[in-house]
């Protein structure tokens, strides 16, 4: 067997298996931290672009988040349905969708606050280091991504 680091196509040298491996372990971390909460891992990604502005159009969130507005709109109709957001026209521009905020899921967020902390505890890392590990990956986030704290 050769060394990683000697053949580039092994599959321990390649960064895009580390970083699969590694999202997909960062979401079975945050479910356990979430559940109390109501929420999914994408649900939260919503919840924490609508904490920093709300309301947004659909458009506006589905770019925040680098999804798809199609895939972002059942999320959408879920968070509704649990009274934690709404849905509606714009004024004055019938043709956008506007997501709010309700006050229940404004609320939501002074329970979200222990979400970072919980996360560094269960990874035994402190904020500088996933900080690092943020920016590092920076290249690989493409134009969406800007400096912020938070994990």
């Amino acid at each position: 067997m050769t060394d990683a680091l000697d053949d580039p196509l092994a599959l321990d040298s390649q960064v895009c298996f580390a970083l699969v491996t590694a999202a997909r372990n960062v979401v079975s971390i945050y479910r356990p931290i979430l559940e109390p909460l109501g929420l999914t891992h994408p649900q939260y990604l919503v919840m924490l672009a609508l904490w920093e502005q709300s309301p947004r159009s659909l458009r506006e969130l589905a770019h925040e988040l680098a999804l798809e507005p199609a895939t972002l709109s059942p999320l959408i109709k879920r968070l509704e349905v649990q009274g934690l957001v709404t849905r509606g026209r714009r004024h004055g521009d019938e043709r956008v969708l506007a997501v709010a905020l309700t006050p229940e899921g404004q609320k939501l967020r002074e329970q979200a606050l222990s979400v970072p902390a919980r996360v560094m505890e269960s990874v035994g890392s402190d904020a500088e280091s996933l900080v690092a590990l943020r920016d590092a990956l920076a290249p690989f986030a493409g134009e969406r991504r800007r400096p912020a704290t938070g994990t």
